[in-house]
């Protein structure tokens, strides 16, 4: 059975629970509200990621509510106790980026990560608190990075996979100008409880479309495509079994308040009476690297963890992605040994079948 590792690649931080957007597909409980990070939570994470960073890379990704909104001078005390070798990456819908930010961004040498949904008539879920678009305000932070020549990477929430979608979405990120780009099928979790089932050759077709896309013109990293490819090249030359970790990342998840979650960001703030609250433990009282220890001691965690054996024992696309993730079975069955979800066909197995069905209709002519 695969464990925990108890070292992980990267810690994902909540400097604010409030987000000034309101997205209709946001999947966060309490982001109309301001509850800050203490700097003491920063200090205690600083100390036990130190030692992980000394295995590797490391990073740390500030991520929900908005980053942005807890303030220059409040994030800068947050970044302070890291060392200086730890990345720090910023996921953040732009619209409070102007100069004086991007000064701090490079400032303080944090990678930047624009959410933004394609052209501005696919930015309708994307709103601010009054209901009003919030797409020119993307922009403009957009272009306060372009004109201080700082990079960004690019992410797409994409509601309605289907043909055509995936060409108009891919050369208006090609105009963008972004990095890399990740693409995320909407998914039924936390407190967006919108359906996300798709027909199966429409979701197959769009991934298929994004591939032939990216072949014509790659100048970006397309974070899907170019993971099922590395999946595709390891089958053919058998070292698959390779790609997948032997434990899985912890990804530990740090609220506001210390509490932490492993596994699953999204898991963050929930509470269910069978599984309490899905912490596994707090940083202000716990170091990080005892709570990583004992992680298969949180019940939701041992449960999980048989699910994904069982994902092993009866999925044909197990090498791919590794079992499903545990927000996307506790959101869509309300457990974690469930195997199959709408996430792994709309967002694994139906990705996968579009690589391979664009490489069956571009196969080389035999001369």
């Amino acid at each position: 059975m695969r464990g925990i590792a108890a070292v992980p690649t990267y810690v994902v931080m909540q400097p604010t629970t409030l987000c000034n957007l309101d997205c209709s597909y946001c999947y966060l409980p309490f982001r109309s509200q301001d509850k800050r990070m203490p700097v003491e939570v920063a200090a205690a994470v600083a100390e036990s990621v130190g030692s992980f960073a000394r295995a590797g890379r490391f990073s740390v990704v500030w991520h929900g509510g908005e980053p942005l909104a807890t303030g220059r001078d409040h994030f800068a005390a947050l970044l302070a106790p890291f060392d200086g070798a730890i990345e720090h990456h910023v996921q953040t819908n732009a619209t409070l980026i102007d100069d004086a930010w991007c000064e701090f961004f490079a400032e303080h040498g944090v990678r930047v990560s624009v959410s933004v949904d394609g052209p501005e008539a696919r930015n309708g879920d994307r709103v601010t608190r009054g209901g009003k678009p919030a797409y020119d305000r993307i922009v403009r932070g957009i272009e306060a990075l372009q004109r201080h020549g700082i990079p960004f990477s690019a992410l797409c929430v994409v509601g309605d996979p289907r043909p055509g979608v995936a060409e108009e979405l891919y050369a208006y990120f090609l105009d963008l100008g972004c990095e890399v780009l990740g693409i995320n099928v909407e998914e039924l979790e936390g407190v967006n409880t919108r359906a996300n089932r798709h027909d199966a050759a429409d979701v197959t077709a769009f991934w298929a479309e994004l591939v032939g896309a990216w072949r014509r013109d790659p100048r970006i990293h397309l974070r899907e495509v170019e993971w099922s490819l590395r999946y595709a090249a390891a089958v053919l030359d058998g070292t698959a079994d390779e790609l997948l970790p032997r434990r899985l990342d912890p990804i530990p998840t740090i609220a506001h308040d210390g509490s932490v979650v492993l596994l699953s960001p999204e898991l963050a703030g929930f509470h269910d009476p069978r599984y309490g609250d899905f912490t596994s433990g707090n940083v202000l009282t716990t170091p990080l690297g005892e709570i990583l220890a004992g992680a298969a001691g949180t019940p939701w965690i041992a449960e999980f963890l048989r699910g994904v054996e069982a994902c092993r024992e009866s999925c044909p696309y197990f090498g791919f992605c590794g079992g499903a993730h545990a927000a996307n079975r506790y959101f869509e069955h309300g457990r974690f040994d469930m195997t199959e979800t709408d996430h792994c066909r709309n967002s694994k197995i139906r990705l996968l079948e579009g690589v391979l069905d664009h490489a069956r209709d571009h196969e080389p002519t035999a001369v």
